[in-house]
């Protein structure tokens, strides 16, 4: 099986059907099947957005999540998929629309779950928990559970209010389900409004071992506390040592030190800096670096901030982070070398 991640953003005054096209060309180059999708921007012009992105790829066969960001209605701040060849992919679907994606090689199964959501008339934290429910009833039909869940993304609209909120949902839910007895997922968490309406929608990706080689494990980070220490239930990175491939899934990352404390208030070239040194010293810490990056998203709290990254696949979109003095995030995701074959 070979993997193929693409990133790809609107030129400048570049239509979205363009950039979709250009994507799928890439896809279509490589003889690939899209296992899932991720549209940052225009929830408030869903339909638009909708009929851009059928227009350039067909039948939409495949799960996709839309993340609203803070810039105007109607805008698209890039795009990206994950596809695959040389593999067979099974399709879950729910409420009319895909919602999975289930494909396997020689080493793992893997599901990707993309749009999940809850009841839009529950309270904030009850579609919290009908969320996680729903992704183990996906994960179920798959053949797997919530133990295999190795990456999650949680697209919060209006994260300021009831962050922590959700944080007592998701570690309580983690509680029950034994999580924190295994691996406990690297996770995003960040603002982000929906077409729906919701009050979160999430992403997942998770990952059954076939061989005895295969290691998933958490991965600390050089620089920062656990995340636990301030009761946010997530990993800092997580690690998949397959034969073949090593997958490195680094959390959304920002300003906090040692002490898990926000750091460089209102400055956002400070802020930006220990960010991006808290992420390479992961990398480095498993023998990796910026070249082995396959996908990243920064978050800007303001979009006109200027900042300056390495050259990354990276879009760069402006929503809220999970504090009010944090004005940068990024997440990263890169692949080395199995570490038998170092």
């Amino acid at each position: 099986m070979d993997e193929l991640c693409v990133t790809a953003v609107p030129g400048d005054g570049a239509d979205p059907g363009g950039m979709f096209a250009q994507a799928m060309e890439a896809v279509r180059a490589e003889g690939a099947c899209i296992v899932s999708q991720d549209v940052f921007g225009v929830p408030a012009a869903h339909e638009a957005g909708m009929r851009d992105l059928a227009g350039a790829c067909g039948r939409i066969d495949w799960p996709v999540s839309w993340v609203g960001t803070g810039a105007a209605a109607g805008t698209i701040a890039g795009t990206q998929l994950h596809a695959v060849s040389g593999a067979a992919v099974k399709r879950i679907a729910r409420e009319g629309r895909i919602a999975a994606s289930v494909y396997e090689n020689e080493s793992c199964r893997f599901c990707r779950l993309a749009g999940i959501r809850g009841d839009v008339s529950l309270s904030p934290a009850a579609q919290a928990r009908e969320t996680f429910e729903r992704i183990e009833a996906l994960l179920d039909e798959a053949g797997m559970d919530f133990s295999h869940v190795v990456r999650t993304w949680m697209y919060l609209d209006d994260i300021l209010s009831w962050y922590e909120d959700f944080n007592q949902v998701r570690t309580s839910f983690f509680t029950e389900r034994d999580v924190f007895r295994g691996v406990v997922p690297a996770s995003t968490g960040v603002g982000g409004s929906n077409p729906a309406g919701a009050a979160v929608v999430a992403n997942a990706v998770a990952v059954e071992p076939k061989a005895d080689r295969v290691r998933i494990s958490s991965v600390a980070s050089p620089l920062q506390c656990p995340a636990t220490a301030y009761d946010s239930s997530f990993s800092r990175a997580v690690e998949i040592d397959a034969p073949g491939c090593r997958r490195l899934l680094i959390s959304g990352t920002a300003s906090i030190d040692s002490d898990g404390r926000s750091a460089h208030d209102g400055d956002v070239g400070k802020q930006v800096e220990l960010t991006m040194n808290v992420v390479r010293a992961i990398l480095e810490s498993r023998r990796m670096d910026w070249r082995d990056v396959t996908r990243a998203v920064a978050y800007l709290k303001h979009g006109s901030d200027a900042i300056r990254l390495p050259a990354l696949p990276v879009i760069t979109v402006e929503n809220d982070i999970c504090r009010d003095d944090l004005l940068f995030e990024i997440e990263v995701d890169a692949v080395g070398i199995p570490a038998e074959n170092e």
